[in-house]
């Protein structure tokens, strides 16, 4: 039905303005970008007035205004920014110095963002309430306050007529495509899957209820800030529902790291006893996977075991930053355990139980050997297996 659209018109009246970016290979400093990004942007011209939704990385302002000057905007009647970050706001100052009659449409605390953050002078801003309409003509957009997806000022703007959602961040994916529309689904759930481990798992309890809300208004189509647009929008709405679920799945995932040898042997004798006992295993080495694999891995398992030799006094550096990151992102696990090595003692147990603050999970007794594992710890880590898959086989909130 959507296919390639060199026009890039969503609808009739509804443009795509925003930029591909095929270059950037990290986003934040911090997450791995394997298919680069965009930052969408769009403008909707009604019958009476005309309103443009977010902007664009400020190193792709150029590319969104020569969209502008293409689709002949003269005038311009709201700017509405959904969300403060830079990668949607940032060429909010630009698009001010060539409207600068135009207010923006944002909510109370988006303002107070834009102001810090880009210098935007609150009397620039018409404040927006949850549920408020406003009217384009023959198009409206009613604006849902979406708090914690995933700052605390982001709203989605929806319009009704085309049973189109602007999602902003929500629902979005690290993916630079020539596609107006996904179109290859299977590529498009592994990154949207990414998107979500790594930006939004954190915030689930708030996306579930907002899914809820969602779920009372008829949408079509999800135009998100970054990545193709999606349709149908069940495709990524059944994906939310299953990933922000409480449930998990009969997984465990074995992060670990090797610097002689040992480690990796007690890694690889524990998968083999986790699948004899029918628990699925994801292997993650730490030292070279990346976060979105990580975090992806830790969308629904039920089992996370941190694997690690002992640097000096404590866990090593790549499994250190590592339970930072499973600590911060909060999957819901529901057990954990830590095994190892060291060569004459430390503290990696107590010092990586410190960091799991916001994993609710049990944790089980874990298995430390010093030096290379024998007989005894291989046994210890048959029982380990044992009793994760009947801890996994005798808990209701567990998919078998």
């Amino acid at each position: 039905m959507y296919g390639k659209m060199t026009l890039r018109e969503i609808k009739k009246g509804i443009y795509s303005v925003g930029a591909q970016d095929w270059d950037r290979q990290l986003f934040d400093e911090l997450i791995p970008l394997p298919q680069g990004t965009s930052y969408n942007a769009y403008v909707i011209k009604g019958s009476e007035k005309t309103a443009i939704i977010d902007t664009v990385d400020p190193t792709k302002d150029e590319e969104f205004v020569t969209n502008l000057v293409e689709l002949g905007l003269s005038k311009v009647d709201y700017i509405i920014i959904n969300h403060a970050e830079q990668d949607h706001s940032g060429s909010l100052p630009l698009l001010l110095e060539l409207f600068p009659t135009t207010p923006v449409l944002c909510s109370e605390k988006c303002r107070e963002l834009l102001k810090t953050h880009l210098g935007v002078p609150y009397e620039r801003c018409q404040l927006v309430t949850d549920g408020e309409i406003i009217s384009l003509g023959d198009k409206t957009l009613e604006f849902l306050i979406t708090p914690w997806v995933h700052w605390p000022e982001t709203m989605l703007s929806y319009c009704k007529e085309e049973e189109l959602l602007f999602s902003c961040d929500l629902f979005g994916s690290h993916y630079a495509t020539s596609d107006l529309f996904l179109s290859d689904y299977a590529t498009g759930e592994i990154l949207a899957r990414r998107y979500y481990a790594e930006i939004m798992m954190p915030f689930r309890t708030s996306i579930r209820n907002y899914l809820q809300r969602l779920s009372e208004k008829r949408i079509t189509i999800i135009a998100p800030s970054h990545g193709p647009l999606i349709a149908p929008a069940s495709f990524i709405l059944d994906l939310y529902q299953k990933w922000t679920a409480d449930q998990t799945t009969n997984t465990a995932v074995l992060l670990y790291v090797s610097m002689h040898g040992s480690v990796r042997q007690m890694a690889q004798y524990l998968e083999r006893c986790l699948i004899e006992n029918d628990v699925g295993v994801k292997v993650i080495n730490v030292a070279t996977a990346d976060s979105g694999t990580i975090a992806s891995a830790l969308i629904d398992a039920s089992t996370v075991i941190f694997a690690t030799p002992t640097v000096l006094f404590g866990p090593h550096p790549a499994m250190v930053t590592t339970t930072y990151l499973a600590n911060v992102i909060r999957p819901k696990t529901r057990y954990a355990v830590i095994i190892g090595s060291y060569g004459w003692g430390g503290k990696t147990v107590e010092i990586i139980t410190s960091m799991l603050t916001h994993i609710k999970a049990e944790m089980l007794p874990p298995i430390l050997v010093q030096g290379v594992p024998d007989e005894k710890t291989r046994n210890a880590l048959s029982e380990l297996a044992i009793q994760i898959a009947e801890k996994h086989h005798n808990n209701p909130d567990i998919l078998i």
